[in-house]
């Protein structure tokens, strides 16, 4: 077995083994004074398992039905924790621990003062996690109706999850967690922005890092960790037969979409399909997945590029306005369970700006890398259009990056 061979599959066995362990006490592992040995970045997976057509739940799908290869169909790092039973929750597949309450909620700055005295469990060295790391949390079996939650999109038995407090007039989703990422660019044309997973309703946004109009710094809820300080950072090669590969996942991507727009169905379908570097078992990527491969140091604003490595090779498009310098929406397999009809959109990652149309200017309202979804069908000659509060720009036909788990 080759030494490459080696670091992609030894972080899946560590995990594989963990998982084997009873996850619901800590009495198979020593947790509490020690993390698993866990390196690199194991995706975990998003929790699916039911499937979905465009507009009802249906029943599993083969691959002679019409939505094969959903995220349902492949199943990865199966979500795994174990309670330390002192205030703290282990991640048995990313070797992250994390804090199971967070406590209120405070500022940017005050997120730092407390993850460097913080002493909980007896450890000294908890952080504030960068973006990457929190999104590892998130499981799409939650499910949420406009600002109404329904069903968490976090594993509520190890992990406490507020709601905004609507006697205070909040949102039941205005209860956001932060990261330690700072947007590079700019949302609602000015505002200094942090990315937080929203674990209420399922999505990634820029938020401002202050209150618009006062300056007060803005407050929000932040979940320490501690441990696996690699998780989320790439280690890509480009294969020089239209494919690169992240040693650090164990994923092997697709080098460049083919520039073509496409509804959740047909996506699916051209990924099935995909003959590429000599491989045919490339899949649609889940919400998870696709993530992984962005580079928040990058934006159309600030490096006029799409925000992923430039070993990447992205289609430019021309926004709703006409504006050149904009980068497509892409697909993910995973179903986000929003809305009236909660089996109709799907998740797709923005590389390019988080557009919508407020007070009749389209802005990046978002940030380049967020998480957001679509309506999987529609006519494509009634897009885009424009959806919510913040005016969302809904394209509907996305487009397509593949991905295949690199094997031995």
């Amino acid at each position: 077995m080759t030494k490459t061979v080696l670091n992609l599959i030894l972080p899946i066995i560590l995990a594989s083994s963990i998982m084997s362990c009873d996850t619901n006490d800590g009495n198979n592992m020593d947790v509490v004074n020690n993390l698993p040995d866990i390196s690199g970045y194991p995706i975990v997976d998003t929790g699916t398992k039911d499937f979905y057509s465009d507009k009802t739940l249906i029943a599993e799908q083969n691959e002679t039905t019409n939505f094969y290869g959903q995220d349902a169909n492949y199943q990865g790092n199966q979500p795994s924790y174990t309670n330390n039973n002192n205030g703290t929750i282990t991640d048995n597949v990313t070797g992250l621990m994390w804090e199971q309450d967070m406590g209120t909620k405070v500022g940017f700055d005050g997120a730092y003062s407390k993850a460097t005295t913080s002493t909980l469990a007896g450890h000294t060295n908890w952080r504030v996690p960068t973006l990457k790391e929190v999104y590892s949390l998130i499981l799409f079996t939650g499910r949420v109706k406009g600002e109404r939650a329904i069903t968490m999109f976090i594993d509520t038995d190890y992990f406490n999850q507020p709601l905004g407090n609507v006697a205070l007039g909040e949102r039941e989703i205005d209860a956001q967690t932060w990261s330690s990422t700072e947007y590079v660019g700019r949302t609602m044309i000015a505002d200094e922005t942090v990315f937080g997973v929203n674990f209420v309703d399922g999505r990634i946004k820029g938020y401002p890092k202050y209150k618009p109009g006062s300056g007060v710094p803005n407050t929000m809820y932040f979940r320490m960790v501690r441990g696996n300080t690699e998780y989320g950072k790439n280690n890509f090669i480009d294969n020089k037969n239209g494919t690169v590969s992240d040693l650090a996942t164990g994923l092997m991507w697709q080098i460049s979409d083919d520039g073509n727009r496409r509804d959740w169905k047909e996506s699916l379908n051209y990924a099935e399909g995909l003959e590429l570097g000599s491989h045919d078992d490339w899949r649609l990527p889940n919400a998870k997945e696709l993530q992984s491969i962005v580079d928040y140091s990058r934006s159309p604003q600030t490096t006029n590029s799409p925000a992923i490595d430039p070993i990447f090779e992205t289609t430019e498009i021309i926004d709703p306005d006409g504006n050149a310098g904009q980068y497509p929406f892409f697909w993910t397999s995973t179903t986000h369970l929003d809305g009236a009809n909660p089996y109709e959109s799907a998740v797709y990652i923005a590389f390019g700006d988080g557009q919508g149309k407020m007070n009749a200017t389209l802005m990046d309202v978002h940030g380049a890398g967020c998480q957001r979804s679509d309506p999987k069908s529609g006519n494509i000659t009634d897009y885009p259009q424009y959806f919510g509060p913040q005016g969302d720009v809904r394209y509907v036909y996305n487009f397509v990056r593949c991905v295949r788990d690199i094997k031995e």
